[in-house]
């Protein structure tokens, strides 16, 4: 089982992909294919020591800029390192793909490529630290405007990908609003709440932006508009409060001796809340294994993407999200236009 690795995309360039991929492979043995230019990742690959370990290097000679709209890469970049990776899922030469590259294209690239589950909307979804156990929000980018029964469909796709991949039955849905009662939220989260309570999932009604990271849910089901603002005001958040308490930790020798004593702590502290520990956002709902990184994704970041990528196609999630809609009540709602 093998996961492709768009090591052209990113910020950084290939050197922290190539790192991440490789660590993957020495410390789970999971089989790697780099996908990109092969001088470039010959080097990179060289400085890593990875000879005898399963990752191969095999040539896309385009890149997808972080800045190219997703249509114009489909259209005149058909051997960039994304497409490239992701024709090899659909060739069976590869079985997930990890892409920290322009996230519009990733998502374009994937539907293209490999096509969606019949009638599902895809989406992406994300891991966020809480007080208890992480949760799992989706969409957070890959919609923008979406109707009642797309978010009917998120929670599906959600619960059952918290439940095949972290064993936790019946997972608890909450819906993103301004409130916790039925009547609060726009037309979309009205209609969306009724959906929901009629479906066979464990929904537990509405969440309110101060409870997310309270735990009390297992799902969170937003469109992608308000998905994104939630996790990058989570992440700007998070890394301000790191570099406040930094600041203030180093103010005075009393406070450098506080923090001395409690170094442990501040560092658990930071990996809560680091994304690096979820490796990168599922992108569900599209017939294969995709994940979307961060473009600065640090190399830990990347090797645990590839290990989450590799979990879900080793469980084939898809078809068990796939199962889930061809079985469930939902399926006369849950029509995409």
């Amino acid at each position: 089982m093998s996961v492709a690795v768009d090591a052209m995309g990113g910020d950084s360039g290939p050197a922290p992909l190539v790192e991440g991929a490789v660590a993957a492979a020495r410390e789970w043995g999971i089989d790697v294919i780099l996908v990109g230019k092969e001088q470039e990742l010959a080097r990179e690959l060289k400085g890593c020591g990875a000879a005898d370990l399963p990752v191969h290097i095999h040539e896309a000679s385009q890149v997808v800029e972080m800045n190219e709209s997703p249509s114009d890469a489909l259209r005149h970049k058909k051997d960039s390192s994304v497409r490239v990776a992701f024709e090899l899922v659909r060739a069976g030469s590869a079985d997930a793909v990890v892409s920290a590259g322009n996230s519009g294209a990733t998502l374009a690239t994937a539907m293209f490529t490999l096509g969606r589950i019949k009638n599902v909307r895809p989406a992406i979804a994300t891991m966020m630290p809480t007080l208890k156990d992480p949760v799992v929000m989706i969409d957070v980018g890959a919609n923008v405007d979406c109707k009642p029964r797309h978010l009917l469909q998120f929670g599906v796709m959600g619960s059952v990908f918290l439940e095949a991949l972290l064993n936790k039955p019946r997972p608890r849905v909450g819906l993103l609003s301004i409130g916790e009662e039925d009547t609060k939220g726009n037309l979309q989260v009205k209609r969306a709440y009724d959906l929901l309570e009629s479906s066979d999932l464990n929904f537990v009604g509405n969440v309110e932006g101060r409870d997310v990271f309270k735990g009390d849910v297992d799902v969170i089901v937003c469109d992608g508009f308000v998905g994104n603002i939630c996790l990058k005001l989570s992440e700007g958040l998070a890394e301000s409060i790191l570099t406040m308490l930094k600041a203030e930790l180093g103010g005075s020798f009393m406070a450098k001796m506080g923090y001395a004593l409690a170094s442990s702590a501040f560092r658990h502290f930071r990996r809560r809340v680091d994304y690096a520990e979820y490796g990168g956002a599922p992108l569900l709902g599209v017939n294969g294994v995709g994940i979307i990184c961060h473009g600065r994704s640090s190399p830990r970041a990347v090797k645990n993407a590839v290990r989450v990528a590799h979990e879900m196609a080793d469980i084939d999630l898809t078809h068990r999200i796939e199962g889930a809609f061809s079985s469930a009540r939902e399926l006369s709602v849950a029509q995409v236009d």
